[in-house]
């Protein structure tokens, strides 16, 4: 792709994550811009568009996928909904960013990938953690040996149940249907991905989930247990009805260990017998800033995005086996 022109995106699904997230990340990436947006509301569509100054809103996927003057697709629907415009997409040939997790299921996530393959279009998927300058730190700590071979990850989320949770109103990340596991799919994709980001690909897996609360149809309590392929073994939990919020990671090796957060802005620490190194590294003001000019520099052929279709795929391989499916 040429990018000493301006690289029109179009959004599939302007939701709450493109307010702020997503979306003005590619309006502030040099050489990108939002040239239209769809959501099957008229009014909201065009409320969208007004308020971020696009110049053109749809209603019809089809009809953003296929304008002529949108060169890129990114797709923010819930996903369920992921393979059915992923594919329209690859059959289009543009580039497209898919939001996270990539689909329900890992077989789901496959035919996209080969739907673009077998079409040679960039796939990339929005676990943004991987360009993110804080975690990119821990991956420089680790690289640089500060804790020595590393022997096993852990890590503890969990959150209480919220109002929307306890009156039963519908949502769909708890809809079993879309998110066979709740609030997991939606959390702890970001940190599986992440994970083997820093520590490279899981190869073995296995846990254990439920519906405790009884409050929506997804699973709210899951356990696993992992190994990466350099033998790092894991552990995982995440429970969505707990009495705190906790997320806490840490990662033991043979002289130290690291501890982190994956969603809270907590410091990063460096733990070396009794010295501790922390650092505090702030998030931009779009979050997915990073990411969205990687897919910039991948398309300009300067670097290989860290998060591409297969590296998502995968992940969702590791989230079916914890789940059973």
């Amino acid at each position: 792709m040429n990018l000493k022109k301006q690289t029109n995106w179009g959004i599939i699904g302007c939701g709450d994550v493109t307010e702020r997230k997503s979306g003005p990340a590619y309006q502030k990436t040099e050489h990108f811009t939002i040239g239209a947006v769809m959501r099957r509301d008229e009014e909201k569509a065009r409320d969208y568009a007004l308020r971020h100054n696009i110049s053109k809103h749809y209603t019809d996927a089809d009809a953003l996928i296929n304008d002529p003057e949108i060169d890129a697709i990114y797709i923010a629907t819930p996903p369920d909904t992921h393979k059915y415009y992923g594919l329209k997409v690859a059959a289009a040939g543009k580039p497209c960013c898919i939001e996270k997790p990539m689909a329900p299921s890992y077989s789901d996530c496959v035919s996209i990938c080969e739907a673009f393959e077998n079409k040679g279009i960039p796939l990339f998927v929005a676990y943004y953690r991987r360009s993110l300058p804080r975690f990119l730190k821990i991956k420089e700590w680790i690289e640089n040996d500060e804790i020595g071979d590393i022997r096993q990850i852990r890590w503890n989320l969990s959150k209480l149940a919220s109002e929307k949770d306890l009156s039963k109103e519908y949502n769909w990340r708890t809809d079993a249907t879309i998110a066979p596991g709740g609030y997991f799919d939606d959390l702890a994709s970001h940190g599986i991905d992440l994970f083997q980001y820093l520590l490279g690909d899981i190869i073995e897996v296995g846990g254990s989930s439920g519906n405790i609360l009884g409050l929506y149809s997804a699973k709210d309590t899951i356990a696993a247990s992992w190994k990466h392929h350099s033998g790092i073994t894991g552990t995982g939990n995440w429970n969505f009805g707990c009495a705190e919020r906790e997320d806490i990671v840490e990662i033991y090796g043979r002289k130290g260990k690291i501890v982190f957060s994956v969603f809270e802005e907590m410091p990063i620490q460096l733990i070396i017998e009794n010295n501790i190194t922390e650092l505090i590294i702030a998030h931009p003001e779009n979050i997915q800033l990073y990411h969205v000019a990687n897919i910039r520099e991948h398309l300009a052929g300067s670097i290989l995005h860290p998060s591409t279709g297969r590296s998502a795929a995968h992940t969702n391989w590791v989230m079916d086996k914890i789940l059973g499916n």
